[in-house]
């Protein structure tokens, strides 16, 4: 049996410990979940092990010999490897080419293609998945990706895997099929450890759960023996997980109608109203059409025909996103990090980019303005920030979504459309970001909610529209909808209408 283990490690950061005389321990042959909200050291002891980042005091072990990383090689050379959350993949390469980048077998100085691919092959079948090792990467599914990237790390034959945030861009049936992986992994007597926000997902694949609070040591146990308030007391404390007020009504004025919006090879014949303050929930598999729909309402797509009708006046058949936003439209893309901040920009820039042209005069930025609506939206949402000129890439993942969220607010919406708002944020961050939702209804503001956790849905939304293979094949009611139930709908189980 491996073991690897730390002995009072510690990480200092100018102002901050971000590790402080961590002890744990590790054993191969299980699901170890490493689990605690941004900041509370985690990625850090992570950083640690797989050589990224030095202790500063401290030292860790594997079988018992020290370990001593000047760099990620270092790891991978002692055995021990890394999947993140964004994945290496070169899409336009072949998945063996991408399994075996940098280290390609040769025959004579000239790349070993059959080699190559036997070898590709004989990695996929060890995992028990079927994947063409000729396919290239882009035509892959996410799931099969997420594969491939620990394929790619098992070719280095390590003693410890660590998985970051595996699941959080997968769909449930995906992520089961990712879990069999995992589970075939576990026989190969790897120390695998897990590191997920999604808590329900523990229970399916953990063994045992070890917690960070704070840089410290909080921890750990069977996860069989833990329920979910366990682990959150453990986590944060004592902290309250709301579901949605009782007392938050919609309004009966229709704000906007989808009638028949079609785009071919993507969704299909989509109809639906949004009434004003309503919060409405799409829940769907991915590939089910959900981030394609929201990208066409907004402009940043076409679509082939049907059209949008908001404030029942215009019907908008051909828009982009400059003409929706004037509208009052706004949307928090799935892909935050690329699409909706701009890391090295200031965070007062990335709350002010959507109201560029009310904070302008002749094309001149009005800068007292702009630092009046960033500080507005620092305070209103409570980012926590060093100052409001650091970079947004100095933000935890819950921060960076409020800074998104913000800069549309700054741009007073009528209609919000979040997708995937809480993917890599922790418990605590994503209660925030409901408030946010909750407040905007409150004051008659309408939101989408794309998410693919599908608790989130019944616990937000005040209806839920079910969409599967491109369709709208129906709509719930949250309160009389269990989480078991909804799964089945989103994966083409029928509605009961009764």
């Amino acid at each position: 049996m491996s073991v690897l283990r730390t002995e009072n490690i510690t990480k200092v950061y100018p102002g901050t410990a971000a590790l402080d005389n961590v002890s744990v321990s590790f054993d191969s042959g299980k699901v170890h979940a490493l689990i605690g909200k941004n900041g509370s050291g985690k990625s850090t002891l992570v950083k640690v092990f797989s050589g990224a980042i030095q202790p500063t005091s401290g030292k860790f072990f594997l079988n018992d010999a020290e370990m001593h990383f000047e760099a990620p090689t270092d790891a991978f050379s002692k055995g021990i490897a890394t999947v993140y959350q964004e994945l290496s993949l070169v899409p336009y390469l072949s998945v063996a080419e991408n399994i075996f980048l940098g280290r390609l077998p040769k025959k004579r100085k000239v790349i070993d293609w059959k080699k190559t691919y036997a070898m590709a092959k004989e990695m996929l079948d060890g995992m028990n998945v079927d994947i063409d090792p000729h396919e290239k990467v882009f035509k892959l599914s996410m799931w099969q990706c997420q594969v491939v990237e620990i394929t790619k790390a098992m070719s280095f034959n390590p003693k410890v895997l660590m998985l970051d945030e595996p699941t959080s861009a997968l769909a449930n049936n995906e992520t089961q099929r990712l879990f069999e992986v995992i589970r075939q992994l576990k026989k190969k007597d790897v120390i695998i450890i897990y590191i997920s926000h999604r808590l329900q997902e523990l229970w399916e694949i953990a063994d045992t759960v070890t917690v960070f609070r704070d840089g410290k040591y909080v921890g750990n146990g069977e996860i069989a023996q833990l329920s979910h308030k366990d682990i959150i007391r453990m986590m944060f404390g004592d902290v309250k997980i709301n579901t949605r007020p009782k007392d938050l009504m919609a309004q009966n004025e229709v704000i906007m109608e989808v009638k028949g919006l079609t785009r071919k090879g993507k969704f299909e014949d989509v109809s639906f109203k949004l009434r004003k303050g309503e919060i409405l929930g799409i829940a769907g598999m991915l590939g089910a059409g959900r981030t394609e729909l929201l990208r066409s309402i907004f402009g940043a797509d076409s679509f082939d025909s049907g059209s949008i009708i908001i404030d029942g006046q215009k019907s908008y058949k051909k828009s982009d996103t400059v003409h929706m936003k004037s509208l009052g439209m706004g949307l928090t893309p799935e892909e935050r990090k690329t699409q909706g901040i701009i890391l090295i920009h200031s965070i007062r820039d990335n709350l002010c980019y959507s109201c560029l042209d009310r904070i302008s005069n002749r094309h001149v930025i009005d800068n007292k303005k702009r630092i009046q609506l960033a500080n507005k939206q620092v305070d209103e949402l409570e980012i926590k920030i060093s100052g409001i000129n650091a970079n947004a890439n100095s933000l935890s993942g819950g921060n960076q979504q409020k800074v998104v969220i913000g800069n549309w607010l700054n741009n007073e919406p009528k209609i919000m459309m979040y997708d995937e708002p809480t993917r890599g944020i922790d418990v605590q961050a994503k209660q925030q970001i409901f408030n946010i939702m909750w407040d905007q209804s409150r004051s008659g503001i309408s939101s989408i909610f794309v998410s693919s956790e599908l608790e989130e849905l019944l616990e937000v939304c005040h209806r839920i529209l079910i969409m599967y293979q491109g369709r709208v094949i129906g709509e719930v009611n949250p309160d009389n909808m269990t989480i078991d139930e909804l799964y089945a709908i989103c994966m083409g189980g029928i509605i009961n209408e009764d």
